[in-house]
Order: C-alpha cells, then structure tokens, then sequence
C-alpha cells in the first residue's frame, strides 16, 4: 500500500529532505526501506514533544498501518547504518571546515531489564545508581556548532555472553563487550579511517574514565593532537627536574615528586588570566586564572611511550565558599606548542557538544527509542544524528538569508 505524507517546505541550501535521504540512505537495498528513512527523518524534524515511533508515523502519514511498518523498519529490519553514516561524515564535511573530533557520553535511563545493554551503573549527573544503557558519541565540531557522526552502545559482559540475551536482542556476532575507554577509541579509529581530510584534534571528557592514562598513551602513539579532562586523581610527575627544596619552595609549585593532576591544576608553574570561565558559568563572564603546567604521566599508568610523553596540564582556579579556592575540570593536552587561547576554545566545543545533547534529547529524540534491539539503536541514532544535521543546515540556509536581505 502506498503511503501518503504530509510533505513540509524543508530544504538545507539547495539540498531537499528527498535528496538528503538518498544521499545519506540510497544504499538500502528497497525503495520501501528508502520511503520509511524518510518518513522517520521527517517525523524526527516535524513531530514536537516525544519521538515514539506513533507518533513520527502520525504526524507524517495517513496510513493507519504506517507506525507497524515504521516499527519493522527501525527494529528489525536488518540494515547496514555505516555506510549512512559514512555519507553523514561526508556531506558535513563538504559544507563545514571540521575543528574538532569531539566525543560525548550519554547515559540513558530505562525501566525493566529488556533494552539492549541495560545495566545498573552509578550516574555522576543524577548523583545515584540508575537502570540504563551507556552511549558514546563523535562529534564534528564546526566554527558554529557540533554534529553527531557516529555512536557506540556499551554492552556489559552479561550481554554478550548469554546467547539468550544475544539472541534476543540481535547482537551481531563481532560486537564484544568493550571498557568505555576501548569504545572512544573505536569512535576515533572509525572516523580516521572514513575522513578524507586532515585529523583535528580530538576533544574528550575522561574524568569519569578508570584507564584515562591509557587511552591517552594509546592516542598519542597514533598520531592524534588530543585535549581530554582527566580525573584530578590521576597520578602525574612534573616534567621538569624540580627538587622538592628550593625550587619547590620558590616557584610555589609541586616537586619532582609523583601527586595529583588535581594538584598540578592548582598550583601550576605558569598563570594566565582570562576574563571567562573554563567551564559554563552563570551571571556571564568572570575573572578567571589558569594556572598549567608541563607535566609527565607516573610510571605504570600509561603503556610504552606514554609515561615518557611531555604534556600540559592545566584547570582553572575558581572562587570557593569562604573566600577560598575551589577547582574546576582538569585538561591533559599533547599541544604543548599551542596558545593558551587556542586550548580554551577546543574546551569551549566540548561544552558546545555537550549542550547538543541535551538539544538532542529535548527536540530529536535522543531518549525516545522504544526498542530493545541491538540494531534498532543503532538505526535510531543514525536517523536522529541525520536530522539534526539536516535541521542545522535549514538553520544556518535561513539566517544566511535574513542577513542577505
């Protein structure tokens, strides 16, 4: 049966939602598969408020069988998101200079024992063990703003060794259980194999991450520029050959001794001043001082070259209760050579690819998915990642056009 939409004037420059679709979708092998991306991408643009699968379909067609079918596309029908994922990397890059490789974590909150992956973790944002699912996201970050490329779903030990559980919820036969530094690495390895333009730095938050030093010995051994906030526990050593005496004492700066990013970050051996925060504040800009340092990471704590690796480390010093200081994210970088303000502007696009996801979930359906499936995630968050890419690019197309007028 044919369905009919409801058709909306959309277009990202000279590019209809139609054209988009076949762009990022024309691998399907079924025009029927090629029309429900379409309906779904539309219904994640049009449909206000939740993004359940009934009501994308109602908002776009007067077909009474459309969300069944809709259903079956997203959750069991067995196609490929890679290669749509891959054109999103693309058409992005076509339109935009990419500044940044920018990764975000998301937890996802679920009810029941069913959704793929789901699993109980303590969350630092609620402050409290939830039942959920963990995701991790690349970001493209642009001059204006950051795009969603590529996603990866974290799947506890439980899940990939009952084969009922894989079983049950389609688990292709190559996804393992993976530790989250061993995701964000996948994310990075992806989009350098797909690119065709030159690597930008890559931007992380790994505080929450138990083998941050690992990964970061991983990532500069494969020639990436990295910027990531790191745990203020993580164990470093000071890069120059400072005694714990005189110099110590002098410069107001840890020794040669092993301590604390944390500490490092604190005190530093070198201050700037700048008049915004490090991180978001209200009440608009304020004095701030950032204090760094060049720093080593311990011996054990990152493999190979890793621990021999020079670094700048550094964070900011805010006002505390009392009249003292408190401390703000610490940030690890390879950059050594770069501007303090080139350093805070990648800080500023990782807090710009955190207030997308929050965009994400409240008008893209980021949340929303309703299935259990392995491949059903997957094909939600591709869909949901091209649809806000598109609805940026409509975004930008009419204020180029307000300015124009």
């Amino acid at each position: 049966m044919t369905t009919r939409t409801r058709t909306r004037a959309l277009t990202a420059g000279d590019t209809t939602l139609a054209d988009f679709t076949e762009r990022l979708f024309g691998h399907l092998p079924r025009a029927d598969q090629r029309r429900w991306a379409r309906v779904y991408l539309q219904g994640l643009l049009s449909t206000p408020g939740k993004k359940s699968v009934r009501r994308l379909a109602a908002s776009v067609t007067e077909s009474p069988t459309a969300s069944q079918s809709l259903q079956q596309f997203i959750n069991a029908s067995p196609w490929d998101w890679n290669p749509a994922r891959t054109e999103l990397l693309r058409w992005v890059e076509e339109r935009h200079p990419v500044r940044a490789w920018t990764i975000g974590q998301v937890c996802f909150p679920k009810r029941g024992e069913h959704s793929v992956g789901v699993h109980r973790r303590f969350d630092p944002v609620a402050g409290r063990i939830v039942n959920c699912q963990l995701g991790f996201c690349l970001f493209l970050s642009l001059d204006g703003m950051s795009v969603p490329v590529d996603w990866r779903l974290a799947l506890p030990e439980a899940w990939v060794t009952d084969p009922v559980l894989r079983r049950r919820a389609r688990i292709s036969p190559e996804a393992v259980h993976q530790t989250p530094e061993a995701l964000v690495l996948e994310l990075v390895d992806s989009i350098a194999a797909r690119t065709s333009s030159a690597h930008p730095p890559v931007v992380a938050d790994l505080s929450r991450l138990g083998s941050a030093a690992a990964l970061i010995g991983v990532l500069g051994r494969r020639g990436h520029d990295f910027l990531v906030s790191v745990p203020p526990t993580l164990p470093v050593r000071a890069a120059a050959a400072l005694t714990h005496g005189a110099a110590a004492a002098r410069t107001g700066t840890p020794g040669r001794g092993g301590t604390t990013a944390g500490d490092f970050a604190r005190l530093g051996n070198t201050s700037h001043p700048y008049s915004s925060p490090l991180a978001g504040a209200a009440g608009g800009p304020q004095r701030q001082r950032i204090h760094s340092a060049l720093v080593r990471l311990s011996e054990g704590e990152a493999a190979g070259r890793g621990a021999q690796q020079i670094y700048r480390l550094f964070g900011e010093r805010r006002p505390g209760r009392q009249g003292g200081q408190g401390g703000g994210p610490v940030w690890l970088t390879n950059m050594n050579r770069h501007r303090m303000d080139d350093l805070l502007h990648l800080v500023r696009r990782s807090a710009r690819s955190t207030a997308v996801l929050g965009s994400l979930a409240d008008e893209f359906g980021l949340l929303d998915f309703e299935g259990r499936s392995f491949p059903g995630w997957h094909h939600h968050m591709t869909l949901m990642s091209a649809a806000y890419a598109y609805a940026y690019a409509v975004r930008e197309r009419a204020e180029l056009g307000r300015r124009s007028a």
